[in-house]
């Protein structure tokens, strides 16, 4: 078997383990696309293989059955025939892969799903641990283990600092300090480009495309756990939005503009009664305008340039002065907040305006990659805001990206918002949603020339 060196000396330690009934819990946490759903896939061959006359089960789960432990299955498959065994292979239940008399059990770590009744008599495989519930494992799946005093692997990628994988990671890393043996395997990202430099130029762009303190280049590929919750932008960060450009109140040709949408609810109240700020969303139109990309950048520039907001208003009255100040624009894309009440606003715009509008609908995914996007425009210095002008639009933005908290969830996902007792989000989420509108929006150019019949 070829496996690079970090590799093997994780097989090896796991190998001793087995041999020796030593019962031992490893933590390998290698970055994203650096080899470890291959190291599993090999260790489960060579351990079939070791197994295969004698006899003996080994259980994998993930945290899901669908795809994640259905691809586990098709690599294990895959790479059997590799080693010259296609045809003595079977598959038992659906969810088995036996060769002789050894057996390979996958099982989906979500909370749903029944495992309760299966045994690991030669290894205990977790894999994306930072993924799956510690009730989950500490119930149902550590007893598999339990029989025989078998070896467990905990294979992922960090998260934040409350998942399984942290947990059983600071508890190796303790054990290792007491008696000097190995529990905790750790590869980042540039170890890997040790022996695959192609894989450290890709990682290289991701750092400038994503700033190296965009959680996932964090978490992914530098291996460092996110510390819970806490301010969604540091001061840092916030410094880098601040541009040099002055407002703007009218288009320059031959600008490319673009525009996020946030939409608040309406108010029945006299208009002179409810244009004042405290207790009350806003609908906020920010305008920015895209400056494209030069080689080797593949993502364009975005100068905040323009904010429009209302509170309270009547969402009939907003409709006309909405799309005058797209047209006067001339924004080749426009985000939208399709949800709860921004759904029928946006389909009037698209109704209007054509497939520019773009319709989005939040859910925690969603909002997680919007929050992704916009800190990835931040970290890479892609976006900024014009330079400060005193006025209501300029401080309510910076205010509420100063307030803005964030919360990484176990399934790496990241909320982002203003707790209410600060104060609103909406120039915020207008934001968010301009960084989404720069996707595909400057203009395809056609290429080649006239054909000669």
């Amino acid at each position: 078997m070829k496996l690079r060196p970090y590799q093997a000396e994780v097989a090896k330690a796991v190998i001793e383990s087995i041999q020796g009934n030593l019962g031992m819990t490893f933590s390998v946490e290698i970055a994203r696309q650096g080899g470890k759903n291959e190291l599993s896939a090999h260790l489960e061959v060579l351990l079939l293989t070791m197994f295969m006359a004698t006899g003996g089960n080994s259980v994998k789960c993930s945290p899901t059955f669908k795809p994640q432990t259905l691809i586990s299955m098709g690599r294990l498959k895959q790479r059997l025939d590799d080693f010259g065994f296609a045809g003595l292979w079977l598959t038992e239940a659906g969810y088995m892969i036996r060769l002789g008399n050894a057996r390979w059990i996958f099982l989906s770590a979500d909370e749903t799903s029944s495992v309760v009744g299966h045994t690991a008599e030669v290894l205990l495989e977790i894999d994306e641990s930072q993924d799956v519930s510690r009730d989950k494992y500490t119930k149902e799946f550590r007893p598999m283990a339990s029989a025989f005093n078998t070896t467990t692997i905990h294979y992922g990628t960090t998260w934040d600092d409350t998942t399984l994988l942290e947990e059983i990671k600071q508890t190796n890393l303790e054990l290792q300090k007491k008696d000097g043996i190995k529990r905790h395997f750790r590869y980042d990202w540039q170890q890997i480009a040790k022996y695959n430099p192609h894989y450290g130029k890709f990682v290289e762009s991701e750092r400038e495309r994503l700033g190296e303190t965009h959680p996932l280049f964090l978490t992914q590929y530098a291996l460092l756990p996110l510390r819970g919750g806490g301010g969604f932008l540091s001061p840092t960060q916030l410094a880098m939005t601040q541009g040099s450009h002055a407002r703007s109140r009218t288009p320059t040709p031959p600008g490319i503009y673009i525009a996020g949408i946030d939409f608040a609810g309406e108010s029945e109240q006299l208009e002179d009664e409810i244009l004042t700020r405290p207790g009350r969303d806003a609908t906020v139109i920010t305008i920015g305008e895209l400056i494209p990309p030069t080689p080797p950048d593949t993502h364009p520039s975005i100068k905040v340039i323009e904010h429009y907001a209302w509170v309270g208003k009547k969402h009939s009255d907003l409709y006309p002065q909405m799309l005058d100040i797209i047209k006067m624009w001339g924004c080749t894309k426009v985000a939208c907040d399709a949800t709860g009440i921004g759904e029928p606003l946006t389909s009037f715009l698209r109704k209007n305006l054509g497939p520019k509008v773009e319709a989005f609908k939040f859910t925690q995914s969603s909002k997680s990659q919007l929050g992704f996007d916009l800190l990835s425009a931040i970290n890479s210095a892609r976006l900024k805001i014009y330079k400060q002008d005193s006025s209501e639009d300029y401080q309510e933005l910076m205010f509420e990206m100063t307030k803005a908290k964030s919360v990484y969830r176990p399934n790496q996902t990241l909320s982002f918002f203003v707790d209410p007792s600060d104060g609103h989000d909406d120039y915020l989420i207008s934001l968010a949603l301009l960084v989404h509108s720069s996707k595909e929006a400057i203009p395809r150019r056609a290429k080649g020339g006239l054909r000669e019949d």
